[in-house]
């Protein structure tokens, strides 16, 4: 049931997830508007609610900033999610013709889709650009939207195709219980997924369950009703839910592929799997996690193998070159990420 991924799953994972957990996929954020307004969303303050366009961490003006995202992450997939992708159909529908035509047909696209404004019309034009679709049902948040969810995946599985549909759910665990309650037991939130699913099976072949992470967004909301894990960004209790639904779904002989995508996956094996695909700069030297090591000076120098980094006004040094000139100019150790935001780790003086 565990992957080597740190997460679990039963019958396998769906195709989009397998170019994800290998640092494959481009994240293409096509806006942060949304009309949903769930509850535990976890997009961060500078995303949420904002008419933005992110590549990976690479804010993106048009299609070929996004291609240039694209080449130097050696994406050879992309996931375009938001937000919700509906809003800003267009762009949407640009982005993934665009993908498919630069790249061709096996360039994998998969796309996260809140029900709300889920029509045939749109779904077919998206099945001609886009491989696989992700629902976020609505029922979580409003009960009496459950029959509606229902109709717009099995609308989806008529034009997609079974094995190209699928739905992604948090794992939301149980409220804290800070008094007893003689009232009737109401369902957990699990069984509540868990029925859910059961319903859809004949329609989609793959649930992804999402461990629920702390935001900036839901801060607030989340640790007044839920207790965190050691470390303080993941709810205690949610992978545990979703090991409980995995085992039911076993019990059942569920022919489903459903994956528990841990925190951990997202923030280590996914993350640093797409670290080590990206492109460096000049003398740059890898690390096993991913990140860059290299030899500046902060300011222009004409010397033999060095490169300027016009981004971050400085130059960089080959070992050879930095082994020449130390004592006679400043020279330092950066270690950094390699994405686009170019985050500095760590930093010393030689």
């Amino acid at each position: 049931m565990k992957t080597k991924f740190d997460s679990y799953c039963i019958n396998g994972i769906a195709n989009g997830c397998k170019y994800c957990v290998k640092g494959k996929k481009l994240v293409l954020f096509v806006s942060g508007i949304c009309e949903r307004n769930c509850w535990y969303c976890s997009l961060s303050k500078k995303r949420k609610n904002k008419n933005l366009i992110f590549a990976n961490e690479r804010e993106c003006k048009n299609f070929e900033d996004i291609l240039e995202e694209v080449k130097e992450s050696r994406a050879t997939s992309a996931g375009i999610t938001g937000g919700d992708p509906l809003i800003c159909f267009d762009r949407t529908i640009e982005f993934a013709t665009k993908l498919k035509k630069e790249f061709g047909k096996k360039f994998h696209i998969h796309i996260y889709l809140p029900t709300k404004f889920v029509t045939q019309e749109k779904l077919e034009k998206l099945s001609k650009c886009v491989d696989e679709v992700r629902f976020h049902p609505e029922f979580l948040i409003n009960k009496n939207k459950i029959n509606e969810d229902i109709e717009k995946i099995k609308l989806a599985e008529k034009i997609f195709g079974r094995k190209n549909v699928g739905i992604e759910l948090p794992m939301i665990p149980e409220e804290r219980t800070f008094a007893c309650s003689r009232s009737k037991p109401k369902l957990q939130t699990k069984e509540k997924i868990l029925n859910f699913i059961l319903q859809m099976e004949k329609f989609v072949s793959f649930v992804n369950l999402n461990e629920f992470e702390l935001s900036e967004t839901n801060f607030d909301l989340v640790t007044r009703k839920y207790s965190l894990k050691e470390g303080g960004y993941v709810i205690s209790g949610s992978a545990e839910a979703g090991k409980w639904i995995l085992d039911e779904l076993s019990k059942r002989k569920s022919k489903l592929k459903v994956h528990l995508c841990t925190a951990e996956l997202k923030n280590c094996s996914q993350f640093a799997n797409r670290l080590k695909r990206h492109k460096i700069l000049p003398y740059g030297k890898k690390t096993k996690d991913g990140t860059v090591i290299y030899l500046v000076i902060n300011k222009k120098l004409n010397e033999k193998n060095t490169f300027y980094d016009e981004k971050k006004k400085r130059t960089i040094l080959s070992e050879k070159t930095a082994r020449k000139l130390l004592g006679k100019e400043k020279i330092k150790r950066v270690e950094e990420y390699p994405t686009y935001d170019r985050i500095e780790t760590e930093e010393e003086e030689l």
